[in-house]
């Protein structure tokens, strides 16, 4: 009896705990992106509008803004305007370091010929024999390339659950075996503790090492 109420309970759980998450995170985006209501002059907003706020309408224009942006800048005109503004936060000290940081990791993450991101890698790390899951963020990391004996790649170890931190270790090339996995499949692996596993063999994808899996993974 109550192993047959322990497993309804799990079951349970299974179902719900996703649901209650997704939820709430797609509630706190969508919440975050209704602050840009407050572009709007008072006058223009759902409320005074409508006399009710309209959950989400953020979302339309953010995304709104983000294609007249794009729009804009992608003229001579605009791409000027940006150069301009550009040239004065370069003139701010701290402003500087940081918009520059965050625009050069964003033009890396987006940028259509770029590998960042891109590839899910297994290293042995922390010490050879144990294996881990890494993300190649870089290739060719001018000085500190000049300076081994080795070509090397920039890898993102992630922590689990969270994923948004971790931290950065350079490998050789020769060290470290790609995977055909895909990037969102290689977080949820790591968000899940392990426990979500991608399907493998992938369908009508062969395997980027011949099959093999070393170290037994």
């Amino acid at each position: 009896m109550l192993h047959t109420l322990r497993k309804y309970l799990i079951t349970g759980l299974v179902v719900w705990v996703p649901l209650v998450i997704t939820f709430f995170v797609v509630k706190f985006l969508v919440d975050l992106m209704d602050n840009s209501l407050l572009l709007l002059p008072p006058a223009w907003r759902p409320e005074a509008l409508f006399g009710f706020k309209i959950p989400g309408l953020g979302v339309v224009l953010a995304a709104v803004i983000l294609l007249v942006t794009g729009l804009v800048t992608a003229n001579l005109l605009g791409r000027k305007l940006v150069d301009l503004w550009e040239s004065v936060l370069q003139r701010i000290p701290l402003v500087r370091s940081i918009y520059s940081a965050v625009k050069q990791v964003m033009e890396t993450l987006l940028g259509a010929g770029g590998d960042s991101f891109r590839k899910v890698l297994m290293i042995e790390y922390p010490r050879k024999g144990i294996w881990t899951l890494g993300f190649q963020t870089g290739v060719g990391v001018g000085e500190v390339q000049s300076r081994t004996s080795k070509e090397v790649v920039t890898v993102f170890v992630p922590t689990t659950p969270n994923p948004t931190s971790g931290f950065i270790i350079l490998v050789p090339r020769d060290e470290v075996v790609e995977l055909d996995m895909s990037v969102e499949d290689g977080l949820k692996f790591v968000m899940s503790l392990g426990v979500v596993s991608p399907r493998w063999p992938y369908p009508n994808k062969p395997s980027s090492n011949g099959g093999e899996k070393p170290g037994g993974f």
